[in-house]
């Protein structure tokens, strides 16, 4: 059965961020997800996954400047620096809160500049991050983001994702595959998903077009579920959905995935 985490930024937002760990485990989430930890001291998150009894499973490395544009640095040429302080600062926050996935941000990039410098730039920061994060058994995610939600994205297949992976070839680094995304740019779910098990440590899940609970729109997500079982997945599957009107009212779907 898939190890379903609740994502604290886009769940639960009927209360304030930190309330929101104890929504979660009411509902009966075990494993939580979030962006950023960063706007919180370590400690304070690390309370309140102790207070209420959950695992941290993910979160990103910083987006950068988002009122500038970007979405993640490690992949802009000629600021390493920048890239390496926030895989350093990820590192300290995921030993913190014993988080064993990290998702590096890549970059977007700018209209006209030369995508082959940003690739072997992000490639160049991950192996440093392989390197700093491998002796605590910290696995590198990387995730493709489709165009309608950001666009000029470095990664936006789940093919140019694989293609990186294959490139920094350190063993700790992998996919994450947000099946919303995936559905948006490459469809055909359920070979993907065989075609990349291999590579594959982290899942997300929202129903296509919309964006909500995964009991609507195109995806047969009870089908993807019971593949996951069948191919032996044992990562986490985050719920990264906007829930239609309030979060609890949408969890029917959770009810049979309930872990006592």
């Amino acid at each position: 059965m898939p190890k379903f985490a609740a994502n604290l930024t886009m769940m639960f937002t009927e209360v304030p961020f930190l309330d929101r760990f104890e929504a979660a485990a009411k509902a009966g989430f075990k494993y939580v997800e979030y962006l950023w930890p960063y706007d919180y001291p370590a400690d304070v998150l690390k309370a309140k996954l102790d207070q209420y009894s959950l695992q941290q499973v993910l979160f990103n490395t910083s987006a950068g400047n988002i009122d500038e544009g970007e979405w993640g640095v490690s992949a802009i040429p000629n600021r390493e620096a920048d890239s390496q302080r926030d895989i350093d600062l990820a590192l300290e926050y995921a030993l913190a809160l014993n988080c064993p996935n990290v998702h590096i941000m890549a970059a977007v990039v700018p209209e006209g500049a030369d995508k082959t410098q940003y690739k072997q730039t992000f490639v160049n920061n991950l192996r440093y991050a392989a390197e700093k994060f491998k002796p605590h058994g910290i696995k590198i995610l990387l995730e493709a983001l489709s165009p309608q939600v950001k666009p000029n994205y470095l990664l936006k297949s789940q093919f140019d994702t694989l293609e990186i992976v294959n490139l920094v070839d350190r063993d700790n680094v992998f996919i994450q595959l947000d099946y919303f995304h995936a559905q948006n740019v490459d469809g055909n779910l359920s070979r993907l998903t065989d075609q990349l098990k291999d590579k594959v440590a982290h899942i997300q899940i929202a129903s296509v077009p919309d964006r909500h609970e995964p009991d609507e729109g195109e995806i047969n997500y009870q089908y993807l579920f019971d593949k996951l079982d069948q191919i032996g997945y044992q990562g986490f599957v985050g719920c990264e959905y906007k829930p239609r009107i309030e979060t609890v009212a949408g969890l029917d779907w959770f009810k049979p995935y309930q872990q006592e």
